[in-house]
């Protein structure tokens, strides 16, 4: 079952490449959608999901149910499973999170809460939805509020809000300063800056602030998160988005143009402090998700477009069992293939033992014919090798193993890896 705010949209080219592994749609393969702006613990969708499971349950004739979330699914999934262990428990085999933001998207919320988003670049953005209006809305959705970052986490590179500051004394004097805040000192700076935000709707105006009400659900949806554990029965696995600049922490002002007055930062440009993640979702957030997994896989790719990704359709088939390769790693994205194993050994006197093995594989993946494009010019393989040796206490026994590994260049895909090894020891 496929998890996101717009299931078939979203998940076209994972549903198409399912169905060729013999999914079948409304018997093996279903979709759960959900109104993005709700809360991840909002009732009426846990008791959806709960109903959704259990349908898909029984129509698959009994078989426990294969969870793939993208995104904000993945919290919702956690909070499912928080709230409902053992209905999580008898009706779920594996669940599979891409892209989820299980510490928060700091540099993404921040910048959504004081000047908007736009889901959209360039001239698109005339036929969607505002930025500013866009922020009009979020500004009271809940799912937002529970994306800032997440405040009891030990983040390697702590996410702030930094605002380049004019202050005059009462002398009339003024002095300009970077001022650095972390997640739960920025609260105050929202607080201000949106005091006076409104919207006007039918030649009424109505005040949008900072919501401190729904901030408190969200900090409460936090705590549920925190609690979540993946049942004994129940296999979790983990892939994230890299080699994207994410926003992660967000400057407004400079030096030569302070900011006087914060209320001016919901119409200024916010300018990004960047991080390894798919563009939207740190790394080090996608990666905590604080839970027991059997595998967490970092995968080039942006949020959305990691969905279309073949390296992920790889480690999806192999981890739902749909190709049954035991030599696949996941990890790489590679095959490693064994081709070749003879060992030896031989006692040439009653005091000399000699014993040598030879080891071949294949390194089979479909990123090294790139690989092949790009180094067509090296065809001398790659060799290294090592000895050592030990002489006994009493000197009544020496040994002597050295080793030697060949990587050939690959061609048609493949990369040719010889090992061979030696061992040599004598007794007096």
């Amino acid at each position: 079952m496929v998890m996101g705010t717009d299931c078939v949209y979203y998940f076209h080219d994972m549903i198409v490449e399912m169905l060729k592994w013999g999914y079948q749609e409304g018997t093996t393969l279903f979709g759960f959608g959900y109104d993005f702006r709700q809360s991840n613990r909002f009732q009426g969708t846990m008791e959806d999901l709960a109903a959704k499971l259990e349908s898909v349950y029984t129509a698959s004739g009994g078989r426990k149910i294969n969870i793939i979330s993208h995104s904000m699914g993945g919290l919702l999934v956690k909070c499912f499973m928080s709230l409902h262990s053992d209905m999580f428990e008898k009706y779920v085999k594996n669940w599979i999170a891409i892209a989820a933001p299980f510490r928060g998207a700091p540099g993404y919320i921040t910048s959504t809460l004081l000047n908007g988003v736009s889901f959209v670049e360039g001239w698109k953005q005339n036929f969607f939805i505002s930025k500013w209006s866009m922020h009009q809305m979020l500004i009271e959705c809940p799912s937002i509020y529970e994306l800032m970052a997440c405040l009891d986490f030990p983040w390697e590179h702590i996410p702030l809000l930094e605002i380049w500051r004019k202050k005059s004394d009462s002398d009339g004097n003024s002095t300009i300063m970077l001022e650095s805040y972390p997640p739960i000192e920025a609260v105050s700076i929202f607080i201000e800056a949106l005091s006076s935000n409104k919207v006007n709707y039918d030649g009424t105006d109505i005040s949008l602030p900072f919501n401190l009400e729904v901030l408190k659900w969200a900090n409460e949806t936090r705590k549920l998160l925190s609690c979540a554990k993946v049942p004994s029965h129940v296999k979790f696995y983990n892939i994230y988005g890299t080699s994207n600049e994410t926003p992660h922490s967000v400057c407004y002002g400079s030096e030569d143009a302070p900011v006087s007055d914060l209320q001016q930062l919901p119409a200024l440009l916010a300018k990004y402090v960047n991080v390894d993640g798919d563009g939207t979702v740190p790394v080090e957030s996608a990666k905590a998700d604080g839970l027991r997994a059997e595998a967490r896989v970092g995968v080039p790719g942006d949020h959305r477009g990691i969905l279309c990704d073949r390296h992920v359709f790889r480690i999806l088939k192999h981890w739902l069992m749909a190709d049954h390769d035991p030599y696949y790693n996941p990890v790489n994205d590679f095959v490693i293939l064994p081709t070749l194993f003879e060992f030896e050994s031989h006692k040439a006197r009653s005091s000399l033992q000699v014993t040598s093995v030879k080891e071949d594989w294949e390194i089979i993946g479909e990123n090294l014919e790139d690989q092949e494009q790009d180094n067509i010019a090296e065809k001398n393989p790659l060799v290294g090798s090592i000895s050592i040796s030990r002489v006994g206490g009493d000197k009544s026994l020496q040994e002597e193993a050295n080793a030697t590994i060949t990587v050939h260049p690959q061609h048609n895909g493949k990369k040719h890896v010889e090992l061979k090894g030696m061992s040599i020891s004598a007794s007096a």
